[in-house]
């Protein structure tokens, strides 16, 4: 197994990472800026105002994106399997 076969399989096991978390990241950036925003209008300094918003928009957005989730990391894993089984055999 070669170190260009590795190097190659942690960059693509890093970039699959990255394309599966980007929906949830994003959508509890956009709802905690809003949140954010709602703070600092109506000078309401709730914590739990912060942090439920941004859970139920993580909960939703797995919900929503969960089958294309699911979908990525099988194909990243069977392609994993797939080299691994060209290289040995």
């Amino acid at each position: 197994m070669g170190s260009e076969f590795v190097i190659r399989i942690a960059g693509e096991a890093v970039y699959t990472v990255l394309k599966a978390s980007a929906p949830m990241l994003l959508l509890g950036l956009v709802v905690g800026l809003i949140v954010s925003i709602f703070q600092a209008t109506t000078q309401i300094q709730e914590q739990t105002l912060a942090f439920v918003p941004k859970i139920v928009a993580v909960l939703l957005g797995l919900l929503v994106f969960g089958p294309w989730i699911l979908t990525t990391l099988v194909d990243f894993t069977y392609n994993v399997f797939d080299n691994l089984y060209k290289f040995i055999g």
